[in-house]
């Protein structure tokens, strides 16, 4: 079970990035882009293509990066040069994308098993620290003894890439261009009265946002060894259910906050899903249901939370109201249109 959660949470981390660009597009810029289930597959595409080709896999990954970027800013074109609806841009290009990935790859699926990737140099170049040996002896005096991954090297760098990505954009939203991208997702109208050119804000948000997303995929093509073209189907879904469970879960008060939510988000997501497929009837076929089902909850369950408050707390003034009129007979009126008022 421990092997099973441990991998979930390093595999959450990753897809944590993937949900930090879901969360500028659809949460900051207010923007529904599709372009994610293709620049997912973008950059696993032209990370693994560069991989094989001998290419250094550092260098690969963040050519990814570049690719993603490009993605998102051409979606961010045709929606406003192209004065193409949001959805319908972000639909096409995830369609353009699809045959794009085809010709990167040559083929459907490129296998990375037997390639040096980022993920096997960091995890040759972890195990000559020794750490492995320590951190498991930890382990080993709690009890976890006889379910302890390979190594612990993958998990502590993709958490600290992550962490670096989440206090990039936590500053970049804070600087004079990140604040107006968030004012130009929250009204658009506003900050034009202000000068600020919003096409421009619109394509760079787009970009970095699926620049985020294509360096995720090229990640986990490198963590499971192989990258296939249907790889990026309902990532989407994923990326929403990342932000909305965090959001939930965590709350919303600052961008800090929000984004350490996301990723909090992320892990839990994967593994609620790691954890209900290990139940007897499900299968992994059921694992599109799961998600659904895992988003239809995050949305409704905060929704019937605050329904309760709201009730519970007009039954308190409610009680109140009526302990005020047996104690102060004068004050009846007054209480009368209070309970009006609440009800």
């Amino acid at each position: 079970m421990f092997t099973a959660v441990f991998g979930a949470f390093e595999s959450g981390i990753i897809y944590a990035i993937m949900a930090l660009g879901v969360y500028l597009s659809f949460r900051v810029l207010d923007f529904p882009d599709l372009t994610v289930d293709g620049s997912f597959v973008t950059g696993a595409a032209v990370a693994a293509t560069m991989i094989v080709s001998g290419i250094n896999p550092f260098v690969a990954t963040f050519s990814a990066l570049v690719a993603g970027f490009a993605a998102g800013c051409i979606t961010g074109i045709l929606h406003t040069f192209g004065k193409i609806n949001a959805l319908l841009s972000g639909i096409l290009m995830m369609i353009g994308l699809y045959s794009i990935n085809l010709r990167i790859m040559g083929k459907s699926n490129v296998p990375l098993l037997n390639t040096e990737t980022a993920m096997t140099s960091l995890r040759e170049t972890w195990e000559k620290t020794g750490f492995d040996s320590i951190i498991n002896r930890v382990f080993i005096t709690v009890g976890f003894g006889d379910s302890l991954p390979r190594t612990w090297g993958i998990f502590i760098f993709m958490l600290l890439v992550t962490l670096a990505i989440k206090f990039l954009t936590d500053r970049f939203l804070q600087t004079e261009i990140g604040l107006a991208l968030r004012a130009t997702g929250d009204n658009k109208r506003m900050i034009r009265s202000l000068s600020a050119n919003t096409n421009s804000m619109v394509i760079l948000g787009l970009g970095l946002a699926n620049a985020m997303v294509a360096f995720s995929g090229a990640l986990i093509a490198q963590q499971s060894g192989f990258a296939d073209v249907g790889m990026g189907i309902g990532m989407i879904i994923i990326g929403l259910a990342s932000v909305i469970i965090g959001e939930a879960i965590f709350g919303t008060k600052t961008i800090a906050r929000t984004t350490l939510a996301v990723i909090g988000g992320a892990i839990i997501y994967r593994i609620v899903v790691t954890l209900a497929l290990r139940v007897d009837f499900l299968q992994p076929g059921d694992m599109k249901l799961i998600t659904a089902t895992i988003v239809i909850l995050a949305l409704i369950a905060p929704k019937i939370i605050d329904r309760t408050k709201e009730k519970n707390r007009k039954a308190r003034r409610h009680e109140e109201h009526l302990a005020l009129l047996h104690l102060s007979p004068d004050r009846k009126g007054e209480a009368d249109a209070e309970i009006k008022s609440d009800s």
